[in-house]
């Protein structure tokens, strides 16, 4: 029976070939559910296995059914490639087996979160008095950063809701664009602020929230006050224009939280900057890092500006938990996990693969591939472009009807040259094209492209 060595040295060798069979695949087939279930169902296994054979036989079951989100033809969601650098991080961060909980217990990880971090604010233009929690994506770093909103929000008028909670405390108003992401809803689920309480913000065609409607909800309201707004809409890659907003906020005592999952990335790129102007006037960003970044997930970032604040939504304190002294940084202080994943280490070694002028140049190539593909397609009859391509994400509509762009979509995921999905705007089905992989080229771009109008070609010849 081989040692546990040899199921790591397996593990490494599965995971460069097939990091390299994607890189030059052809086409990208993928097992379904079904299939995959019946893989792997078995038994409750009674006795142990050889760790080599285990891991074998893990990859060869599991292969058929991996989505190839790191290959340079996906398209489907805003997922990053997982870079083979940030890879290699996250291979050594599980050996060393860290918990990122303090810095006596892992001394490396809570310096090179706070090294990180700093770069992090950094590269975003951000304050670099901010604090940053380390978390699993901009889901929980929406959670974290409105739980610093909560808190402020209520301490301001003389509740605790740290110690009290939410029982008789003084009601806080939600003011969100009407275009937000899913994800924002489930954190203010969470947060006890009831998603059904919310005041929607009308916003403009491509998902940027109106000014003018703001100020109208803003003065309306008498209880504390959190206003979401957005970098980077899922569909449209739209920014709010937070140079209007942020002052509009600020000069009325709310706390304003930007959801930037990808879009405020868009700081870091000084042809790109100008779409989230403004920005860095809010009080606390969420953003991912296994988006633009570049990073294996999960990996995200929750930015406050008061740290203060921050620390007292989020501390967790025991006697057995040494504390920070001094100028120490508490990992466990900014994120609501105490046993954690080190993510500064994948972080760390991203930033140093790209540096500030290889983010901001995938930025600007991301930026113009999604130009270039939508100008290809809609010089193709019968297909429109949705909305104005800002960033790195686009919609496309074919034929007059819903089921013409289903019918595309569907020929396109069948075809396996490219994978692309299909979201819902303004109540029409569109394709919807997301380019955030570092391994997408133009050259790629265009062979995706010519498999879309391949597709739509032979829908509507049964149109």
């Amino acid at each position: 029976m081989s040692d546990g060595y040899a199921a790591m040295a397996e593990a490494a060798r599965q995971a460069i070939a097939y990091r390299r069979a994607v890189a030059t695949a052809e086409t990208t087939p993928v097992a379904t559910y079904a299939e995959m279930l019946a893989a792997f169902s078995a038994p409750t296994p009674e006795r142990g296995g050889d760790p080599q054979a285990i891991i074998a036989e893990l990859a060869e079951c599991a292969t058929p059914g991996i989505r190839a989100s790191t290959g340079p033809r996906f398209f489907g969601w805003v997922i990053g490639n997982s870079h083979p650098t940030g890879v290699a991080a996250d291979w050594l961060t599980a050996a060393w087996g860290q918990n990122a909980a303090n810095l006596q217990a892992a001394p490396a990880a809570a310096a090179i979160e706070a090294v990180a971090a700093t770069w992090l604010l950094d590269l975003l233009g951000l304050p670099a008095e901010a604090s940053v929690g380390f978390v699993t994506g901009a889901t929980v770093a929406n959670f974290v950063c409105l739980a610093a909103a909560r808190s402020e929000v209520l301490r301001r008028v003389g509740w605790d809701v740290e110690a009290d909670g939410l029982f008789g405390a003084p009601p806080i108003a939600v003011l969100i664009g009407e275009d937000a992401h899913a994800t924002v809803y489930s954190a203010i689920k969470y947060l006890g602020l009831g998603a059904g309480r919310v005041r929607m913000i009308a916003c403009d065609s491509s998902g940027r929230m109106l000014t003018g409607d703001l100020e109208r909800a803003i003065a309306e309201r008498t209880d504390p006050t959190i206003v979401i707004g957005q970098a980077g809409q899922i569909n449209t890659g739209a920014c709010d224009p937070f140079a209007e907003i942020a002052p509009v906020a600020n000069g009325m005592g709310a706390w304003l939280h930007v959801d930037g999952a990808f879009g405020l990335w868009a700081q870091a790129s000084p042809a790109q900057k100008h779409l989230t102007a403004g920005v860095d006037l809010a009080d606390s960003w969420a953003t991912d890092g296994h988006k633009w970044l570049q990073t294996p997930y999960d990996c995200g970032f929750a930015i406050v500006r008061d740290a203060e604040a921050h620390r007292r939504a989020m501390a967790i304190t025991a006697s057995y938990l040494p504390p920070a002294e001094g100028a120490e940084r508490d990992p466990s202080a900014y994120v609501p996990e105490l046993s954690r994943r080190a993510r500064g280490f994948a972080t760390w070694a991203m930033i140093r693969q790209l540096g500030r002028e290889g983010i901001a140049a995938m930025v600007e190539s991301h930026s113009a591939i999604a130009l270039h593909m939508a100008e290809r397609l809609v010089a193709v009859p019968g297909v429109a472009l949705v909305c104005p391509v800002e960033l790195n994400q686009f919609m496309i509509r074919f034929g007059a009807a819903d089921a013409a762009t289903l019918a595309t979509i569907r020929q396109v995921q069948e075809d396996a040259v490219a994978f692309i999905g299909s979201a819902q705007w303004r109540g029409h089905w569109v394709m919807r094209v997301s380019v955030t992989s570092i391994a997408t080229t133009m050259a790629e771009a265009d062979v995706t492209v010519d498999a879309v109008i391949s597709a739509w070609e032979r829908v509507a010849d049964t149109q």
